[in-house]
């Protein structure tokens, strides 16, 4: 009961918010330009008012002890089976948090001209290395198929791990860093897999289903690690080290992750601060577009502008698949995820837009290289499914595209009502809207060089 209550109030929060977005974007009135800055502003924070949109605020700060901990754990090779993939692997600080790929490349890379790419025997991810930027404030779901979330109440965390979950999980984050590790093509690796220095991958050896094995066998690995030992001793004071857990490392790299890469100081952030000079006059009719006829904040609401809900937005297929829906991935339509008939194939997570200018290539899968690409997606997409460019893609992707009649098909007949009309935006709109999610960048987030330390406990290389 207390579940379907909590389901209950999401569905008629997003029933609210979706007889707004009729209300708004359904006008019978035209979208007018307005040159006058004064009444441009007006007519902007009127619409942006209904969205629940805040300006990003400073966390409080965390014990540094675990920061720094959590900065080791995150940069280190050694929680991965093969000793050759870290959290910065995929999460890069020169790709801005990502990896610049188009899907993310796991364990058992073969490095080509400082590049991860497939190694022999493997293949990709099924989906993009997500952005961690505004990662550490609470959003409701993690993964691009949500399968990570409080939709059992707040800070009961649902994942996959089910009742394995152990309970010194302190934040959503921290649940999500439990799962990589348990995960064979992302960090775990296969059975009879050699690590980087020919030795047998003990981490590989449990089944699947055996995570309390996985995560002992990764902490055993730790504190093994004299520098490590040290580190979980100042971050844990009070906990025995026979009492120390993965998820005391998942609550550290958590801890790191929200305190670097929460961004406050975007130009739309002080514009929501009441700086009104802080977006040029092209970002502020791009806004304004946003949040009205182009209909993009019925889906991109809220403090992180998404992250909250799902759409199925007919993004072009490609890649290895995942779940029952292999060579396709269905997202939260996949009945492994969320159950039979709960949400329809092809629903994913909608991507949180903060700094989304510098987080490319975009979509869940990496579909399109540039933000262009992406407007003239929305502006109509039955056009851009059916006349996707595979040039867009990498080469070694180009094969993995799922164009056929039938899968283009059942992924219009999937879409989201909004989006079943075209859109009839301009050229010049498109741009606009383009300048407006660009305002959304943090200076700071364009430059993370700094955040990388010199050496690991482990003293394998940094990625």
């Amino acid at each position: 009961m207390i579940r379907f209550l909590a389901q209950f109030k999401r569905v008629a929060f997003f029933a609210a918010i979706a007889v707004v977005a009729a209300n708004v974007a359904c006008s019978d009135a035209p979208f007018v330009p307005v040159d006058s800055t004064p009444a441009l502003d007006a007519r902007l924070r009127q619409a942006i008012a209904p969205w629940g949109v805040l300006p990003i605020l400073p966390v409080n700060a965390s014990d540094p002890a675990l920061v720094s901990l959590g900065r080791m754990l995150f940069f280190d090779k050694v929680l991965s089976g093969n000793r050759d993939v870290a959290c910065a692997s995929c999460h890069s600080p020169s790709a801005h948090t990502g990896d610049d790929a188009t899907l993310a490349v796991g364990t058992g890379a073969t490095i080509v001209g400082g590049v991860r790419t497939v190694g022999t025997g493997r293949q990709f991810t099924p989906r993009n290395a997500p952005s961690l930027f505004s990662v550490g404030l609470k959003p409701f779901y993690m993964f691009w198929d949500g399968r990570v979330n409080e939709e059992l109440g707040p800070g009961r965390f649902n994942t996959p791990l089910g009742s394995a979950l152990p309970s010194g999980v302190t934040s959503l984050l921290a649940a999500q860093a439990m799962i990589p590790v348990t995960n064979r093509v992302e960090m775990r690796g296969n059975a009879g897999d050699r690590d980087v220095f020919g030795n047998a991958n003990e981490i590989a050896q449990p089944a699947d289903a055996q995570v309390a094995d996985i995560w002992k066998a990764v902490m055993h690995r730790l504190l093994a690690i004299p520098g490590y030992v040290q580190m979980f001793g100042t971050a844990y004071p009070t906990t025995p080290a026979d009492r120390l857990g993965f998820e005391h490392a998942a609550n550290a790299i958590a801890a790191f992750e929200t305190q670097t890469f929460t961004k406050t100081n975007s130009a739309f952030d002080r514009y929501l601060a009441h700086e009104d000079g802080a977006l040029s006059l092209d970002a502020k009719q791009g806004a304004l577009l946003f949040f009205t006829t182009a209909r993009c904040a019925s889906c991109h609401n809220g403090p992180l502008l998404g992250a909250q809900n799902f759409a199925s937005v007919a993004v072009p297929q490609l890649g290895p698949g995942s779940g029952n829906a292999t060579p396709l991935d269905a997202g939260r339509g996949d009945e492994t995820i969320s159950g039979p008939s709960r949400f329809p194939r092809f629903f994913f997570r909608v991507a949180p837009l903060r700094n989304v200018e510098i987080t490319a290539p975009y979509m869940h899968n990496g579909a399109y290289p540039t933000l262009e690409a992406v407007v003239r997606h929305y502006n109509n997409v039955d056009s851009a499914v059916k006349s996707y460019d595979v040039s867009q893609l990498p080469p070694s992707l180009r094969a993995s595209y799922h164009g056929d009649a039938a899968t283009i098909s059942s992924l219009l007949t999937s879409l989201d009502p909004r989006l079943q009309q075209p859109l009839h935006l301009t050229l010049d709109e498109q741009r606009q809207i383009v300048a407006f999610l660009k305002s959304l960048t943090d200076p700071s987030a364009r430059d993370l060089s700094g955040i990388a330390p010199n050496a690991v406990p482990s003293g394998l290389a940094i990625p």
